[in-house]
């Protein structure tokens, strides 16, 4: 397929990602499964299944939410816990629905769905009303950048279809969503179990005059989206294979469109070269665009690998040694002043800590509290401090490069999810002479491979040493035998005392430690 007709196709395809959002019981995967039902997506074998499981368990012909709640777990309690993803297509758009846990024990969760989302679909319970929950997941999707919110008042037929309820509730989020960023808002009165203004007008709510839920959602237009301006290709693995003399960069285009021919710098090196190929599965392209899966070729030898950032010559991102920046904090563990924590950011991951806690967010009126640690579901701005650069942009200019995880190097667990707001720039120097030293490592059968990346390395300036078992048997590890956890420690101390002062390691041996 050519590039021509590739873009092409991508243009005439309208598809929406949108992400519920709420409290819990306010609806959520019941109008999910409504609507899936209603615009006739649902599969004969899954909706006879759901038809047996709602009249063994639920009492009842067919209970929508089970659309979603696939996990057993979900369906025993009758609550969601995961993020469910479904797809549905009508004559004017695709959609890719995530729908989201209102329980505030997976807001995390919530936050995973929402975050490649362009609208967010809030469902309010109209005997509760505007509750913390509710605000706490609009801000959160506000924070993520969503700009497109259709506010869903649920469960109008357990209010007698009442008008002044659902004014009463247009009020009270209207006044919340005044202290958010520039939304755009829109109302519609629903019965989720009923099919009330889903898919179809309600004759029992004569008075609201606007859209369906599905027509709203097949006609909005959704603003931002992804950036298409700065280019940004985080390397995520370099391809040997195809064909002799062939090296790729793999990765995912977080941002941007690129040519052939198009004059890029790889950080951190900051060397230039032209793209000579844009491989794809399907074929070489001309021009490639956030966000393909392609393989990058270069027409000069560069030394890069993962975590390298590719972009074009002069549209580069910061090289941030600090950040400032908003996150909500998912695990259980308080955050922690001064501990190291891993930030991963697009395909790098770099040790940071936390220097200060800002302010601390209250869901309730998104106003801002002293606090010296953020709790599970706690929402803060902070300051991190890392131990090296990251080539990164500020958030509501560039969702891919802007945001990050924090992952607890003590359980693995993520810890956080952040988006950028502000952060120092480091020299270049600084950034080449963090980033560069590393440990290249191969098995004792890929000894001839070993000694070409070294030679390639040197060559092109990389600081870097090589050795294999062959050379330390007869010096550094001369009498100790291979076997040993003595000779795996010795090799391991090699490797830190040479990264710690700036030189990289090409190490082959069957003997590395884990």
């Amino acid at each position: 397929m050519s590039s021509d007709s590739l873009i092409e196709q991508n243009q005439n395809i309208d598809l929406l990602r949108f992400a519920t959002a709420g409290s819990v019981d306010d609806g959520k995967s019941t109008l999910i499964g409504r609507l899936l039902y209603d615009s006739k997506s649902i599969f004969e074998d899954q909706l006879n299944t759901i038809r047996t499981f709602s009249r063994a368990h639920r009492n009842q012909e067919i209970d929508y939410s089970l659309v979603t709640d696939g996990l057993k777990s979900e369906r025993e309690q009758g609550i969601t816990i995961d993020v469910a993803y479904r797809f549905f297509s009508t004559p004017k758009r695709r959609f890719i629905i995530a729908d989201t846990p209102g329980h505030e024990q997976y807001t995390r969760n919530m936050a995973t769905g929402a975050s490649n989302a362009s609208l967010a679909l809030i469902l309010v319970d109209a005997r509760n009303g505007v509750v913390t929950q509710t605000k706490r997941h609009s801000f959160i999707s506000s924070l993520l950048g969503i700009r497109n919110f259709v506010v869903a008042v649920n469960k109008m037929d357990l209010v007698d279809y009442s008008e002044e309820v659902f004014d009463n509730i247009v009020n009270e989020f209207n006044a919340f969503a005044d202290k958010l960023s520039d939304e755009s808002v829109y109302y519609i009165p629903i019965s989720a179990l009923k099919g009330d203004n889903v898919i179809e007008r309600s004759e029992n709510m004569p008075w609201y005059k606007g859209s369906t839920l599905l027509d709203y959602l097949e006609n909005v237009n959704v603003s931002g989206g992804r950036n298409l301006v700065e280019f940004r290709f985080p390397v995520q693995y370099v391809n040997w294979g195809g064909g002799d003399d062939f090296r790729g960069y793999c990765g995912t285009i977080a941002s941007g469109v690129i040519h052939k021919g198009d004059k890029v710098r790889v950080l951190p090196s900051g060397k230039t070269s032209k793209i000579s190929r844009i491989v794809t599965y399907d074929g070489d392209l001309d021009y490639a665009f956030a966000p393909m899966a392609v393989t990058l070729c270069l027409e000069d030898d560069i030394d890069i690998s993962r975590g390298d950032t590719i972009a074009k010559v002069d549209d580069l991102p910061g090289i941030a040694g600090s950040l400032e920046a908003n996150v909500v904090w998912m695990d259980s563990t308080p955050l922690e002043i001064g501990k190291d924590y891993f930030i991963k950011h697009t395909t790098s991951t770099v040790k940071g800590n936390f220097e200060e806690v800002v302010h601390e967010f209250d869901p309730d009126d998104i106003s801002m509290k002293s606090s010296e640690f953020l709790g599970l579901n706690g929402i803060g701005k902070v300051k991190i401090e890392l131990k090296s650069p990251i080539f990164a942009d500020i958030y509501s200019e560039n969702r891919a490069t802007g945001s990050f995880i924090v992952i607890d190097p003590l359980t693995n667990q993520t810890a956080a999810a952040g988006m950028i707001t502000k952060y120092k720039q480091v020299s270049p120097d600084k950034a080449c002479k963090a980033v560069k030293a590393r440990i290249i490592t191969y098995t004792g059968d890929k000894k001839e491979e070993a000694k070409v990346n070294y030679d390639r390395l040197s060559m092109h300036g990389t600081h870097c040493i090589y050795v294999d078992d062959d050379l330390l048997q007869e010096t550094l590890c001369k009498g100790v035998p291979m076997d040993s956890v003595k000779y795996t420690e010795m090799i391991d101390d090699l490797c830190k005392i040479a990264t710690r002062s700036g030189v990289s390691v090409v190490v082959c041996s069957d003997h590395l430690s884990s």
